[in-house]
């Protein structure tokens, strides 16, 4: 095994989580509307069915979509067909589909060892350049993340300490250099310090090239400091919600700060 150990057992114990959760919800709470543009309940569930479906070696099914202004571009079209694929499968269907495809997935992995961290990932995934470190790092986060939109939408708020909730603001956080440097486009020497309730705080400078470097030892004070809990922040850095809807600490420059916090999604 290699040190994609961790990641696929973060997202082992989040397929548990996930098919937990669906199993346990009311037929009614399957329609209910939740924060990704054009998709309900049923449909987060189909789309986690067809990542997983992939992940284990299954085939995409290339349907005609017709008008979904939802789905933007290539990856946009892609994603949407594997929900409409499934549109006629039975609620528990998915549920199975996603506990059948992963347990294949992970008795591979159990079997043959987790892959070449820096080799490219199995098709499709390899084929929009990621390698197996990005596919096992985003998997865990990509459930977790579907977890919680479903937890919004059926208000049943919770697992915010679980692995994959850990993992999420962990790997997010990493974007935020970027974002400092890049998309706030903050002048060199410019810190950021970041505070997610239960996790430790980190830290950003932009660097003399421009880029955004995490500092090995967080500062107390800051350019601006960002504090979160870890709701709000998955919220922000997930793109699920504006900054403006939630309770957001901030310190120092405001305007930069505001710069930030609109710059922060990563994840469609």
């Amino acid at each position: 095994m290699t040190n994609l150990t961790p990641y696929v057992d973060i997202w082992w114990s989040a397929i548990a989580d996930f098919t937990l959760l669906l199993e346990d919800l009311p037929e009614s709470a399957w329609s209910l509307p939740t924060d990704l543009p054009g998709w309900t309940v049923r449909d987060v569930a189909a789309h986690t069915a067809h990542l997983e479906h992939l992940l284990s070696g299954g085939a995409h099914d290339d349907v005609e979509l017709g008008e979904v202004p939802h789905a933007r571009g290539f990856m946009g079209v892609f994603t949407e067909q594997g929900v409409v694929a499934r549109r006629d499968r039975s609620h528990d269907d998915l549920i199975r589909e996603i506990r059948e495809s992963a347990t294949a997935t992970h008795t591979a992995l159990l079997a043959d060892g987790t892959p070449d961290p820096e080799a490219p990932a199995r098709d499709p995934f390899g084929a929009i350049g990621w390698t197996s470190t990005t596919l096992w790092k985003n998997r865990p986060l990509d459930l977790w993340m579907h977890e919680q939109d479903v937890r919004r939408a059926v208000d049943l708020p919770g697992h915010l300490d679980t692995p994959g909730a850990r993992h999420t603001v962990d790997y997010l956080s990493d974007s935020l250099g970027l974002v400092l440097a890049k998309r706030a486009k903050a002048a060199p020497g410019t810190t950021l310090r970041l505070d997610v309730e239960g996790r430790a705080p980190r830290a950003w400078v932009v660097n003399d090239a421009g880029r955004g470097e995490e500092l090995t030892e967080v500062p107390d004070a800051a350019d601006v400091r960002l504090t979160f809990e870890p709701e709000a922040f998955i919220l922000v850095a997930g793109g699920r919600r504006g900054p403006e809807r939630l309770q957001i600490g901030v310190e120092g420059d405001v305007e930069l700060a505001q710069r930030v916090l609109e710059a922060m999604a990563v994840t469609p």
